[in-house]
């Protein structure tokens, strides 16, 4: 082996950076080995280039924003906390603000001085960078001892800590190289599918669409196997010319665990605050007014002009239809798409387009305190490589912050 370095850090993004700032603070030398020139690529986009830090909850209630193996969570949430995640970036000289849900920003809205904070971490303890790409694990009688980069550069260490995210935007690094590591040691992958991701929709209309924002309205999914809501919530949501994307698409996402091909089905609330009576009396008012009016033209003091043919043609009602020939049955039709515009989800868009990827190393095989191989002594895993994954709001990163602590802590 061509160095001796006692702990080698595979990724350089959140989890990777807090992991080895806190194996640097316990006296280790500490190395991390990052694909790419700069640090956290990753982070630089999150919460739309604000970076969404964490959310402002106890362990327990973050343990619920997680679908999937969140008790494995506990243990780690409750070492290192939402709110110790917001004492070490406000010792790293970057203040935080708490909005709506506690979602957690820095003041400046900028997530570059949320990277800068976490690179600054890691060197303070003196962690050293190496730009490359780590191949293989070096193994020897069931001990990880080191690494191979793809250069034929070993580097030997007392522990090794993969944090290579998952498979979501891979132009950041994330391509997945942590599932053929953790394979090379036996572990368990489960397989990668994406989460937080917009969603294709089999009506065409959509394209027509393209471009449309809603803001403050509900989007209801509901899993038409088992008849259950499995999410409702008011927001923002975008039209594509796939289907549907924005903050409350890719929180549904997150809820659509068995997808398959017109199982789950949205429909949008347009009129979230008014009552299905409260939207008929505000539609006959609308058509009180110009009653010698076009019914499409009249929509237009209800809806943006690009809905109105799309919610005309889902209530079968003609939009040059005259305002004073509107039935009641027609008001009916009209309000009832107002207040259920129903869309039918196809598929999830490309794992590559998904903020956050489910799947991964296996929660049954690393301790849940130290996020330590059981299979494998020296080595450990952190972050989006692992099988865990929440709901938007924050919980991600904070996700990659508590493991990489439970990691770096406890080599």
């Amino acid at each position: 082996m061509s160095e001796a370095l006692q702990v080698v850090v595979v990724g350089g993004g959140a989890a990777g950076l807090v992991a080895a700032g806190f194996a640097a603070r316990r006296g280790y030398r500490v190395t991390v080995v990052e694909r790419n020139e700069r640090p956290a690529r990753k982070v630089m986009i999150t919460g739309k280039g604000r970076c969404n830090v964490t959310n402002d909850s106890s362990p327990t209630d973050c343990v619920s924003q997680v679908p999937g193996n969140g008790r494995f969570l506990y243990s780690a949430f409750s070492a290192f906390s939402p709110q110790d995640t917001i004492a070490l970036f406000t010792e790293l000289g970057v203040p935080l603000k708490t909005e709506r849900g506690k979602r957690v920003f820095p003041v400046s809205d900028k997530a570059v001085d949320i990277v800068d904070a976490l690179v600054r971490f890691a060197r303070s303890g003196g962690v050293k960078f190496v730009t490359g790409r780590v191949a293989r694990l070096l193994l020897e009688d069931g001990v990880c001892c080191g690494v191979e980069l793809e250069s034929g550069r070993q580097i030997s260490a007392y522990g090794v800590i993969v944090c290579t995210g998952g498979c979501s935007y891979p132009g950041t690094g994330s391509t997945g190289d942590g599932y053929d590591l953790a394979r090379q040691a036996g572990h368990t992958v489960i397989p990668p599918r994406p989460s937080l991701v917009p969603l294709v929709i089999k009506e065409s209309f959509c394209g027509d669409l393209q471009g449309l924002s809603l803001r403050n309205c509900t989007l209801t999914a509901v899993d038409s196997v088992t008849g259950k809501t499995v999410f409702q919530e008011l927001g923002e949501m975008l039209f594509t010319h796939f289907g549907v994307s924005g903050p409350l698409v890719l929180s549904a996402s997150a809820h659509m665990r068995d997808m398959a091909p017109e199982r789950y089905r949205l429909s949008i609330d347009l009129k979230p605050a008014l009552t299905p009576e409260q939207v008929d009396a505000r539609l006959v008012r609308e058509l009180e007014v110009k009653p010698n009016a076009c019914l499409g033209n009249a929509l237009a003091a209800v809806l943006p002009r690009s809905l109105i043919a799309t919610v005309l043609r889902l209530a079968a009602v003609a939009g040059e239809t005259k305002c004073h020939s509107v039935s009641r049955a027609d008001r009916t039709r009209i309000g009832a798409v107002l207040k259920a515009l129903p869309l039918t989800v196809e598929e999830f868009r490309p794992i590559a387009e998904a903020i956050v990827t489910a799947g991964g190393v296996s929660t049954r095989e690393l301790n849940s305190k130290t996020m330590a191989s059981r299979l494998v002594s020296g080595l450990s895993f952190a972050g989006e490589v692992i099988d865990v994954d929440a709901y938007t709001g924050g919980f991600n990163l904070q996700i990659a912050f508590s493991t990489g602590a439970a990691a770096g802590n406890h080599i």
